[in-house]
């Protein structure tokens, strides 16, 4: 049986990348949830935040400690410490949930395989509407035939280095889905200033970056006689913090398997 926020005994979270921006929200977000406890604000070894109060911890690197005190490990560093941490994760036998982005193909596989001997969630956007997002597209897919040409287009902050960014690819994966195709056999990348029309049967993702735009994702489908656009904003962060602890308090004593936030919400959504 999962727990959920409020339920006793309070479950212990050890978040990787506590110093960073969504690892500060959560932090403030959990402490609405009576249910959550943060054992944990781990931080690279070399972070001159190493020992500083963390609201009420302090700022840690011992991975391997951390989990020995905590009943699930989130995940929100970098590629690199998130492979670290799969690792650290089945030794101590212990659900890891992630949402790093940018992560590459090898990166997604030890991930996927990791979901054989605990559970893993891992998710480039843990908010409830940009779930429900992704089963729009999927149904608009699949209902709209390919005369109606497909963009994807992301707004995040200046800092976000991956392009397009990790929901927009699984928005890409869903229209991909509905259409019966492969996305990687339709996807087109280009940027914002290019101006050449989005050809029919085509999946193009345009991705932009500026200000401290949280994060906006839009696909639209549009024929000569009409269009449809489908938008999700996120206002804060706290939305992906939320999402990232109902996550938590669902995985813990759950079997081991690679599931999603769609799985959290009770929802299916198809993808290939």
């Amino acid at each position: 049986m999962s727990r959920k926020p409020g339920s006793q005994p309070a479950i212990n979270i050890a978040l990787l990348g506590a110093a960073g921006r969504m690892g500060r929200t959560l932090m403030e977000t959990a402490r609405s949830y009576p249910g959550i406890r943060i054992s944990a604000a781990l931080v690279p070894a070399a972070s001159p935040l190493l020992g500083q109060d963390a609201g009420g911890l302090a700022y840690s690197a011992g991975l391997e400690q951390a989990l020995a005190d905590s009943d699930v490990l989130v995940d929100f560093s970098s590629p690199a410490a998130t492979s670290m941490a799969v690792d650290a994760c089945m030794v101590a036998r212990k659900p890891i949930i992630t949402g790093v982005t940018g992560l590459d193909e090898v990166l997604r596989k030890k991930i996927a395989m990791a979901g054989q001997s605990i559970p893993v969630l891992a998710a480039p956007n843990m908010s409830l509407g940009a779930v429900l997002l992704l089963q729009l597209a999927h149904t608009a897919a699949a209902a709209l035939d390919e005369e109606f040409a497909v963009e994807i287009t992301d707004h995040h902050h200046r800092h976000k280095k991956d392009a397009p960014s990790g929901t927009a690819l699984v928005l890409g994966e869903a229209v991909a889905s509905g259409r019966g195709v492969l996305l990687k056999e339709h996807a087109v990348f280009e940027f914002p200033e290019q101006s050449e029309p989005i050809q029919p049967g085509n999946i193009r993702f345009t991705s932009i970056r500026r200000g401290d735009i949280v994060g906006e994702h839009t696909v639209s489908f549009t024929d000569r006689a009409e269009s449809l656009e489908l938008t999700h904003r996120a206002q804060s962060r706290a939305a992906f913090a939320r999402g990232a602890l109902t996550a938590a308090c669902w995985i813990v004593g759950r079997q081991a398997g690679l599931y999603s936030m769609a799985d959290v919400l009770g929802m299916h959504v198809q993808r290939n």
